[in-house]
């Protein structure tokens, strides 16, 4: 590679790496996780970069990809027994920042590939052909994960509304 072409890479990496960060850490839920994806996915990057014609959509596909992998590897099955006091949110009261706790928490149940097509969907704002040319998919397969992932998710977020009113109940009966 020669040094314009280095610089060239230098100035995208600089530019998406944040962006990238938080694909990743939406689609896997682990900011470790997530920084290896990126890493990994612009060395890849780096590599092709005189061959690569959208340096964008394949750095998206490739943390996308990444972080999914990293998530079925079996070592990241392994938890330290506090591991879960750890992953637990702690509420702000600001509502936007509950809000977004609370999807998060909400897409950790989704499976990846579902979870994955609502990210780039939704979150990243991409076609139905984009996110099927980055998951290596059909058109009808995004659409298909889209609506499976949706209902996945309405069915999480409508079981914790329902959870919290059997808690408020609960609590209402212990004051009187």
């Amino acid at each position: 590679m020669n040094a314009e072409s280095e610089e060239m890479f230098r100035d995208f990496a600089q530019a998406r790496i944040g962006p990238l960060r938080a694909l990743a850490y939406v689609t896997c839920g682990d900011w470790q996780t997530a920084e290896d994806a990126v890493s990994g996915a612009l060395a890849r990057l780096y590599l092709r970069w005189d061959k690569v014609s959208s340096p964008d959509a394949y750095a998206r596909k490739a943390v996308v990809r990444a972080a999914i992998g990293e998530k079925r590897r079996p070592w990241h099955r392994e938890r330290a027994v506090d591991a879960a006091f750890l992953d637990t949110p702690i509420p702000d009261r600001s509502g936007d920042i509950d809000e977004r706790l609370r999807m998060r928490a909400a897409l950790q149940h989704v499976p990846p590939r579902q979870r994955a097509a609502l990210v780039l969907r939704f979150l990243e704002g991409l076609s139905v052909d984009e996110t099927a040319e980055i998951l290596g998919c059909s058109p009808g397969t995004v659409k298909s994960q889209t609506s499976r992932g949706l209902d996945t998710l309405r069915a999480v977020l409508a079981a914790e509304i329902t959870e919290r009113g059997q808690d408020r109940v609960v609590s209402h009966r212990g004051r009187a």
